[in-house]
């Protein structure tokens, strides 16, 4: 049992492009500009591997707020405080990258897209169809309202209207269904095909793979829309059922692997760990444990932090001087906060820098399996408390715990009766939360630490704390973690002293550029701040 204190208040993929796939010929036409690459210059089988690794990057870099946000990291007191972004005060020039990453690796996708349906290549357009609804969804999510049907097209519409999020949504699912049937039916060994188990650096040209993919990015997407009534959730699910293939399975983790080697590394790892040169990042420097929760993880014995726990430990933090301690999310810097004293990025999450680059987990395909049957989505096959439970097994593998299985048992044993953990333990206390959605969103936020704060942002957006606990006071805007097993209301906000917000912001604003360069249709899209809601937040 376990005891808690109740408180009730492009450059590296073209490198290794060229190393893949070789020189021809007409790859040295000196009629031709080599520093000016367009739609028309390109071939898709040589698009596809640089798009596919810039997926990678995009989801390694560009989620450090959220991190923070979401209490696992925290601004080292090496640092003076980052006011826009601790005081909750974002602006137009805030979290551009998210933005321009997935544009702009949505365009190479689009080449990829209809030069392979020109080319009959079958496999490589539904891998940049599935793709590109990966990172529309990205752009939804944190955005709202965005660019879609006119948009990628350059020079031939400069300014595009804005879809709604709704529509958007809508359409990726049909979009999704054409590239799996496109994947399903192409002939893999044609010359259409050429090199696609080269040049898919994620599955190696596994069809099965793909579709299980592409399946549970629908589910994702219904998931994040369970109180949109103008989705249909049993339609939905009866085309996958009707499919066949299912979602990712164990050990089926999406990860790009182009090569990556010392000198040209891992993207998380050279970003949040060690440079070229073997030296640590300022990014690792800077993003320490947050104590909300390291401390979390700790009281709950958890293996992927605990030293010595059965079955692992020590994966999602290393230790610092000081042990394995955080700070508070906005602290002012003070000696007692300085990086060197703190937990920091784990080797679970850090890896190496020839380790493959995740784009989405197994751990995550079993929790959203697990909302799907507590919602009675799924109506067969494992109960939602058994997939939950094999969603910690697959963070713990994915983690690199010595013995998962060995982890899984001594994790439920300390925790039994804690609705955090436990899929059937009662309300710790009157109008706390009893065990299943709980422990399915709880789960999530363990598991998806350094892998997808993203999809736990989403989850803190999407599903209000009265679902699940009726105690006075409970928040209708958004989950509270850990109040329903012991544990202190997070995740923690900013504590620093400038802040005049209780709310953690519901989305980013539209970059200036937007206002700059299509005034007209970012200006149609009315007010937005911080606090305007994604359409599938209906708190």
């Amino acid at each position: 049992m376990k005891l808690k204190n109740i408180i009730y208040s492009l450059t590296l993929a073209i490198l290794m492009i060229a190393v893949v796939t070789g020189c021809r010929k007409s790859q040295f036409n000196i009629n031709q500009n080599i520093n000016s690459v367009t739609d028309s210059t390109v071939a898709y089988n040589v698009v596809l591997p640089a798009a596919l690794h810039s997926s990678g990057v995009i989801i390694a870099t560009q989620w450090a707020v959220t991190q923070r946000w979401m209490g696992y990291w925290a601004r080292s007191g090496t640092y003076a405080p980052n006011v826009i972004e601790e005081t909750y005060e974002i602006t137009t020039g805030f979290g551009n990258g998210i933005w321009n990453s997935c544009y702009d690796n949505n365009y190479d996708y689009s080449i990829v897209q209809s030069k392979a349906a020109g080319a009959n290549a079958g496999f490589y357009e539904g891998i940049a169809r599935i793709m590109k609804a990966h990172n529309f969804q990205i752009l939804v999510d944190v955005y709202g309202n965005v660019p879609y049907t006119q948009a990628l097209k350059g020079g031939g519409n400069p300014t595009p209207s804005y879809d709604k999020g709704i529509d958007i949504y809508k359409d990726l699912f049909r979009q999704v269904d054409t590239a799996i049937n496109l994947i399903k039916t192409t002939d893999a060994s044609s010359s259409a095909n050429k090199d696609i188990a080269t040049n898919d650096i994620i599955f190696k040209g596994n069809k099965t793979k793909w579709v299980r993919f592409a399946n549970t990015l629908k589910l994702r997407w219904l998931v994040h829309c369970y109180a949109v009534s103008a989705i249909n959730k049993t339609a939905e699910m009866a085309i996958i059922n009707a499919e066949g293939s299912g979602f990712l399975g164990a050990g089926e983790d999406v990860m790009v692997q182009p090569g990556y080697a010392s000198d040209k590394p891992n993207p998380f790892y050279t970003s949040f760990i060690s440079n070229v040169a073997g030296s640590q990042t300022a990014n690792n420097v800077y993003n320490r444990a947050n104590e909300y929760a390291i401390e979390y993880y700790k009281l709950d014995a958890d293996p992927r932090v605990v030293p010595g726990a059965p079955g692992g430990g020590s994966r999602l933090y290393t230790a610092g001087t000081g042990g394995y301690v955080g700070v508070a999310y906005g602290l002012p810097p003070v000696n007692a906060n300085a990086s060197p004293v703190l937990a920091g990025i784990g080797p679970g999450v850090g890896k190496r820098y020839d380790s493959s680059q995740n784009i989405m987990t197994a751990a995550e395909s079993f929790l959203l399996q697990a909302e799907a049957r507590y919602r009675g989505w799924i109506t067969s096959g494992a109960s939602a408390k058994s997939l939950t439970e094999s969603g910690m097994v697959e963070s713990f593998r994915y983690l690199g715990l010595s013995s998962p299985s060995t982890a899984l048992a001594g994790y439920l044993s300390w925790n039994a009766g804690f609705a955090d953990v436990d899929y059937n333990a009662p309300a710790l206390t009157a109008g706390l939360p009893p065990g299943g959605l709980f422990t399915i969103l709880s789960q999530k936020y363990f598991a998806l630490n350094a892998t997808n704060s993203l999809e736990v942002w989403t989850d803190y957006r999407r599903v209000p704390y009265t679902e699940v606990a009726s105690i006075a006071g409970a928040s209708n805007d958004h989950f509270v973690y850990g109040q329903g097993a012991g544990y202190q209301a997070g995740p923690k906000i900013s504590v620093s002293p400038q802040n005049t917000s209780t709310k953690i912001p519901v989305r980013y604003l539209y970059p200036q550029t937007e206002y700059n360069y299509n005034p007209a249709n970012v200006a149609a899209e009315g007010t937005v701040d911080r606090y305007t809601k994604i359409f599938w937040d209906l708190n």
